[in-house]
């Protein structure tokens, strides 16, 4: 009798588990409390514009693992896309990342990249090893750049000071002394061009593998399959028993338009005095397509209750605490393991999301066969 799997959440960490998984002959059934595949990346066609709306906001497909670029492009069709990112501060509009255009743009000159980098770094501050944002943000653009375009946005994202908050969040930000305004730097990056539900779809379509949505697995039941791969909240594995670990949600504000709105993708509002946080125009994710009118979205951050769809992690002191605890109780249990961003409680882009997911099938695979313990964790979350 084969094997049997239980893959909870219809994301990519569990479509990907349960893709490889069925090709070594498990029976596998992957369930999801939502009515659709895909998770946080679910895309979705306006019923009045046609546009291809990402429903739970932006994802751009953008990596360096070739392995991983050549597993998305089995099952879909990427289209190039360039994610270039506007942002409008006291009334002007400018590229990010910060490159040399904004650097000149915003402080009015006309410098040469080499006089750009000498400019910026006579502004920064010596903080040979920052631990904050903002000691971050000081050390690496000075303060009126981090005020123009990292304070007020961060503030806005993260619901405190950016004093508070780790280093690592702005470390993952290029600073460019060209006119480079391709917001990421990896060798692939992309768009499906039927969209992310699509792609998810192609992977779970395999006779071994169940979906059943709008399904809400129970835990207490574990012990009823060979192995559980949950990707839902670590802490709502355990029902909550050691209090809720912190995420940051988000609201979403649906207007529409005529014609072409704000010419971009993404337009980031960082200015202290307006509430959200960006919009975007779903129909410049999809260059390729044309339509007459347009879909966007203004984004709200706060944060997240009991009913919200959790977004960030915050991962500060206090969340940190209460996540060793919730590790330690891991470990007690059996016949589970904990993928993804939700069940190791990281932020994970989706290059990441799927490599992870592909490695720890190889490592269950193998460890089944030697008959050894499944890992509990694709990823130790401390």
């Amino acid at each position: 009798m084969k094997a049997r799997l239980m893959m909870v959440g219809a994301g990519l960490s569990g479509a990907v588990l349960a893709r490889q998984c069925a090709q070594a002959g498990y029976d596998v059934t992957v369930v999801d409390a939502r009515p659709h595949v895909a998770g946080n990346c679910h895309t979705a066609r306006d019923a009045d514009t046609g546009v291809m709306v990402h429903t739970y906001g932006p994802h751009i497909f953008h990596t360096d693992d070739d392995g991983v670029w050549d597993y998305v492009q089995r099952f879909a069709t990427f289209m190039p896309y360039k994610n270039q990112v506007k942002t409008t501060v006291a009334g002007k509009v400018y590229s990010l990342p910060v490159n040399l255009h904004t650097i000149n743009q915003f402080f009015g000159t006309a410098m040469r990249p080499d006089e750009a980098r000498d400019f910026v770094a006579a502004q920064t501050s010596n903080i040979p090893d920052p631990q904050t944002f903002e000691e971050q943000a000081l050390a690496f653009v000075g303060p009126d750049l981090y005020a123009a375009f990292f304070k007020g946005y961060t503030e806005k994202q993260w619901g405190t000071s950016p004093a508070n908050l780790p280093a690592s969040i702005l470390k993952r930000l290029p600073l460019r002394f060209n006119y480079d305004d391709n917001y990421f730097f990896h060798r692939h990056q992309g768009m499906p061009r039927d969209g992310y539900t699509a792609l998810v779809a192609q992977i779970l379509d395999h006779p071994g593998i169940t979906v059943k949505l709008e399904t809400v697995f129970d835990p207490t039941e574990a012990d009823q399959w060979d192995h559980v791969f949950w990707s839902g909240p670590l802490d709502g594995f355990f029902d909550y028993k050691l209090g809720r670990l912190g995420y940051r949600t988000l609201d979403f504000e649906l207007f529409r338009a005529n014609g072409d709105w704000q010419g971009c993708a993404v337009m980031n509002h960082p200015d202290a005095d307006v509430a959200h946080t960006r919009i975007s125009e779903h129909k410049h994710f999809s260059p390729w397509e044309k339509h007459d009118k347009s879909v966007l979205y203004r984004e709200f951050p706060r944060a997240c209750g009991p009913d919200d769809i959790p977004y960030y992690p915050i991962r500060l002191a206090e969340e940190k605490s209460l996540l060793a605890d919730y590790v330690a109780l891991a470990q007690t249990a059996s016949n589970v393991t904990f993928v993804g961003r939700l069940g190791t409680y990281r932020y994970l882009d989706m290059d990441v999301t799927i490599r992870e997911a592909l490695d720890l099938a190889d490592t269950f695979l193998a460890a089944r066969t030697a008959g050894t313990p499944a890992p509990r964790f694709s990823k130790a979350p401390l």
